[in-house]
């Protein structure tokens, strides 16, 4: 039930037609007594830094979950944003301060991350490869930059994205050992796919499978297939793996806590989504 009290949180971007987020959230919302929603609106990209601003100053809005094509222009709208933000480039979420000030962070990474984690993966002093350097590759290095990797290899066919990467992971992380890598998987300790491919079929693997051990930990982050052909070849190696709907499903709690709502576990999330 929406009342007077009931604190709205935006969920921008455009198209509408696929946002699943009201799906995760308003379920756990209703069964937990938490008096919010989360509202599809669909604006387009010549209207948003202007509404961005306009939705801030209702009296009822407690927040924005941030998606295509606006995570980038976010930035420059905001008055704080999070190192992971700044490492990314980009920005999934907004909030009002107490002070009236927009502040971002982006957690793409961060589901990635802790869907690593609570899998038993070791991240801190691991070496990383993240394949694709476009907006959720950035999150994934920023956050994989932040969980303490002690070596982390970026590969993007993009010479130009992976090289503005690089210098902003250099800028915030300077003790960190990166670098420009190859499609060789040798010697990762854990790698990761964020790139499209495997949403088509007949798409080539992103990297050269035959040469991952099975011990390397491989991440996938293509949302419409579970198990992408990049993941059942990684499976036939020995490897451990997640697929792309975790890395959505793990996020939601750090997006909880950001909110400053009551926080629950990606199953649980999992368990009341009314995803279809």
């Amino acid at each position: 039930m929406i009342t007077g009290t009931t604190k709205l949180i935006a969920h921008l971007g455009y198209p509408t037609e696929s946002f699943k987020a009201p799906l995760i959230y308003n379920p756990y919302f209703e069964k937990n007594g938490i008096d919010a929603v989360v509202v599809p609106m669909g604006c387009r990209r010549e209207d948003y830094p202007a509404f961005l601003k306009l939705v801030f100053r209702l009296s009822n809005i407690h927040g924005a979950l941030i998606t295509m094509p606006h995570k980038i222009a976010t930035m420059a709208l905001l008055d704080e944003a999070s190192t992971n933000a700044k490492v990314a480039g980009s920005c999934n979420a907004v909030r009002l301060d107490p002070n009236g000030r927009l502040i971002g962070d982006m957690f793409d990474g961060e589901g990635f991350v802790r869907g690593v984690l609570r899998k038993g993966k070791k991240v801190e002093g691991a070496n990383a490869l993240v394949v694709g350097a476009g907006g959720v590759g950035s999150a994934i290095a920023a956050s994989l930059a932040k969980a303490g990797v002690a070596q982390l290899a970026i590969v993007d066919a993009n010479k130009t994205t992976s090289a503005a990467l690089l210098d902003r992971l250099k800028t915030y992380y300077p003790h960190l050992h990166v670098t420009i890598g190859s499609l060789d998987p040798t010697g990762f300790d854990i790698v990761v796919n964020a790139t499209p491919l495997g949403m088509r079929r007949g798409d080539p693997l992103p990297i050269d499978v035959d040469r991952i051990s099975p011990s390397t930990f491989v991440g996938e982050v293509v949302l419409s297939k579970e198990i992408t052909p990049f993941l059942e070849a990684a499976r036939a190696r020995g490897c451990t793996f997640q697929v792309g709907t975790d890395m959505l499903f793990e996020q939601i709690p750090a997006y909880l806590e950001f909110f400053e709502f009551p926080t629950t576990t990606a199953d649980n999330l999992r368990a009341i989504a009314k995803l279809g």
